[in-house]
C-alpha cells in the first residue's frame, strides 16, 4: 500500500511514509473506540430488552457508568495520538521538506533555473507544498484508516448478517468507485487550474517590474486588460473545476447515504419474516450512524488529494533533476582558468563549439563578439554555474566537473552589470562577500571600492537600508558595492560582465579606480561590450557564433589584416563620433 510509487505520488519522504502509516494506525484505533462506544450503547439496550420481556432486575447503572467512563478516557487518549501523527508529525515533515527544497534547489545548475518560470518556482515552493501539506494532515491517514477499520467491522457485520451487512455497506465502494473513477478529469482540471494560476502571478509580477516602461509608453489600459483576461481565466477554471469536484464528491456522499434506506428497509423485511430478532437490526441500525462518518472528511478531502498528485509531480521534477556534484576538496596547482574544446547547448540549441583558450593567472583576459556569441556562456562556465557538454574546463589543472560548486565558488569573485542587492543595510549586503567578516573589514573593502563617499551621505552611514535590489541607490552606487562585495571576499579569480557599461563618466572612473585594486594579481576574465575598456587587456579572445574566431593582444590582433577585434574597434570609434 504505502510502496515506491505510493511514496512519489504524494512527494512523500521515508519519514513521511512512517509519519503517514502512524496516522493510519490511530485513525483506526480512533473509529474502532467511536464503534465500541456503540456497543456500550447496545448493551445498555439489551439489558432493557431483557427486563422488558423476561422481567429481569434492571441493569445497573454503575456499571454501564464505569464503562462509559472508561470510554471517555480511552477516547481521549486515541484522539490525542491520532491529533499527534496526523497533524504534529505533518508539520514537522512540511518544515523538512522546505529545507530539503531550498537545498535541492541551491545544488541545482544555474542553466535549470534558466527554463523554469520564477512565477511557476514560487508556486510550487509555496502553493504545492501547503496543497500536499493540507493532504498529508488532513485525508492520507484519514482515507486509508477509515478504509482498514471499516473492513474490521464489515467482517464482523458479515458473521453477524451478510443481508445487513451488504444493505448497509453497499455504498461505499460504490461511491468510491465513482470517485476514483473521476480522477483523470479532476487531475486535468487542476493541471488547468494552476496553468492559470502560473499565468496571473506571471502577469502581476511582469507589471510590477516593468512599470516605469508601461507607463511610459502610456501602456497601462492595455497590460490591466491583459492581467484582467488572466485573472477571468484563472477564475472559470477554479469554478469549472470546483463544479466538476462538487457534483462528484456530493454524488459519492449521497449513494453512501442510501445505505441507511437499504439497512432498515432490510431490516425490517427481516424482521417480518422472523430472520433475525429485533436486537440484532437495533446493533446495524447503530452501526450505520457511525460507519460512514469517518469517510466524511475523506470525502471532501479526496479530490484535493487527487488534485495534490499534480502538485507532487511538479514537485518531484524538481528531485528528480540532476544536481551538479563533486568534491568538497579544491587544491588547485594556481589559478590558469583552461577551456579545452569545450561545447554547451541550451534546451538544444548549440551555444559553443569547441571553444578553446587559456586565461592566465595574474592576466586579464577579455571575452569579445557580437551579442549572442557566447561571452557570458564562457564565464559562467568557467565557474560552474552551468555544466558542459562536452570537452573539459580546468582550473589550476583540476577538472572543475569534479569540485562541488560551493567549493569552486570560493575561488570565484563576480562582479557583473546587473548587480543583485538585497533589501537590508549597505553594510550586511557587502558583508555577502565574506560570512564573518568583521566591521572593521567591511568598511575597509568599502573604502578601496570608493564607497564610502555616497555611504556618509545616506541617514544611518553603513546601517541604511537600501531597499529591494538597492532601489535607494544609484547605478553607480549600486555597482561599487557589488566591487566592496568582491574586494572583501578576495577570490584568486575575477569574473566581469561589463561592470562599467551603464555608468555615467563620473561613475565610471570612480568604478574603474575600484575595480584596478581588485583585480591586481589576480587571474581575470572580462566580459566587454566596449572595445576601449579592454585596450589594457593582457589577452583578448574574439568569440563569434560561439567559436572562437581569434585571439591574441590588442597589439596583435590590431596589426591583423581583417580582423574582427580591429573592424569592431573602428565600428566602435566611428560610432563615438554620432551627434544629435
Amino acid at each position: 500500500m504505502f510502496g515506491k510509487e505510493f511514496q512519489r505520488r504524494y512527494a512523500l519522504s521515508d519519514q513521511g511514509i512512517k509519519n503517514t502509516k502512524k496516522g493510519v494506525f490511530w485513525t483506526v484505533i480512533v473509529n474502532l473506540t467511536v464503534m465500541a462506544g456503540m456497543g456500550i450503547l447496545y448493551l445498555l439496550m439489551a439489558k432493557y430488552m431483557e427486563t422488558l420481556t423476561n422481567e429481569a432486575p434492571l441493569p445497573k447503572s454503575a456499571m454501564f457508568l464505569v464503562m462509559t467512563l472508561v470510554f471517555v478516557l480511552i477516547s481521549l487518549f486515541t484522539h490525542k495520538q491520532q491529533y499527534k501523527a496526523t497533524y504534529g508529525l505533518v508539520y514537522g515533515e512540511v518544515k523538512a521538506l522546505r529545507i530539503r527544497l531550498a537545498e535541492r534547489l541551491r545544488k541545482l545548475p544555474l542553466g535549470y533555473f534558466g527554463k523554469r518560470d520564477l512565477a511557476d518556482l514560487t508556486e510550487t515552493i509555496m502553493g504545492d507544498v501547503n496543497r500536499l501539506e493540507h493532504v498529508w494532515s488532513h485525508c492520507l491517514g484519514y482515507l486509508y484508516g477509515s478504509f482498514i477499520s471499516t473492513g474490521i467491522v464489515a467482517i464482523v457485520l458479515f458473521i453477524m448478517d451478510w443481508r445487513c451487512a451488504i444493505a448497509c455497506l453497499w455504498g461505499v465502494p460504490v461511491a468510491f468507485g465513482l470517485l476514483f473513477g473521476s480522477r483523470r478529469l479532476t487531475k486535468k482540471n487542476s493541471e488547468i487550474t494552476k496553468e492559470a494560476a502560473i499565468q496571473v502571478s506571471d502577469g502581476i509580477q511582469e507589471t510590477l517590474e516593468n512599470i516605469r516602461e508601461i507607463r511610459a509608453t502610456n501602456q497601462e489600459e492595455r497590460f490591466l486588460e491583459t492581467l484582467n483576461a488572466k485573472i477571468d481565466r484563472h477564475e472559470k477554471t477554479m469554478i469549472k473545476g470546483e463544479l466538476h469536484t462538487g457534483i462528484f464528491v456530493n454524488s459519492a456522499s449521497v449513494i453512501m447515504r442510501l445505505g441507511v434506506a437499504t439497512t432498515i428497509l432490510t431490516g425490517t423485511n427481516l424482521i417480518l419474516s422472523g430472520q433475525i430478532d429485533f436486537m440484532k437490526f437495533f446493533m446495524f441500525l447503530l452501526v450505520i450512524t457511525r460507519i460512514y462518518a469517518p469517510f466524511d472528511q475523506a470525502l471532501a478531502l479526496i479530490a484535493e488529494m487527487f488534485m495534490s498528485q499534480v502538485s507532487a509531480k511538479r514537485l518531484m521534477e524538481i528531485y528528480d533533476t540532476k544536481t551538479a556534484e563533486g568534491t568538497e576538496t579544491f587544491h588547485p596547482n594556481g589559478h590558469d582558468i583552461v577551456f579545452d574544446n569545450v561545447s554547451f547547448a541550451y534546451d538544444n540549441k548549440q551555444v559553443l563549439h569547441g571553444v578553446s583558450f587559456t586565461a592566465k593567472e595574474g592576466e586579464v583576459t577579455a571575452l569579445v563578439g557580437p551579442s549572442g556569441s557566447g561571452k557570458s556562456t564562457c564565464a559562467r562556465l568557467s565557474a560552474r554555474l552551468w555544466d558542459v557538454s562536452a570537452g573539459v574546463i580546468k582550473v589550476g589543472g583540476v577538472d572543475i566537473s569534479t569540485i562541488d560548486p560551493e567549493t569552486l565558488l570560493t575561488d570565484f569573485a563576480m562582479v557583473f552589470q546587473d548587480v543583485v542587492l538585497f533589501d537590508d543595510t549597505v553594510m550586511e549586503n557587502i558583508r555577502l562577500g565574506k560570512r564573518g567578516a568583521t566591521d572593521e573589514e567591511v568598511k575597509a573593502a568599502a573604502k578601496a571600492a570608493n564607497c564610502d563617499e555616497f555611504v556618509e551621505k545616506l541617514p544611518q552611514g553603513y546601517n541604511t537600508p537600501i531597499g529591494e535590489n538597492g532601489a535607494k541607490l544609484s547605478g553607480g552606487e549600486r555597482q561599487r558595492i557589488s566591487i566592496a562585495r568582491a574586494l572583501l571576499k578576495d577570490a584568486p579569480i575575477v569574473l566581469l560582465d561589463e561592470a562599467t557599461a551603464s555608468l555615467d563618466v563620473e561613475n565610471e572612473t570612480k568604478v574603474q579606480g575600484a575595480l584596478s585594486r581588485l583585480l591586481a594579481g589576480k587571474t581575470v576574465l572580462v566580459i566587454a561590450h566596449r572595445m576601449r575598456t579592454v585596450e589594457a587587456a593582457d589577452k583578448i579572445i574574439v568569440l563569434e557564433n560561439g567559436r572562437v574566431a581569434e585571439q591574441g593582444s590588442p597589439t596583435e590582433l590590431m596589426a591583423k589584416d581583417n580582423s574582427i577585434f580591429k573592424h569592431m574597434v573602428q565600428r566602435q570609434n566611428a560610432s563615438a563620433n554620432w551627434r544629435i
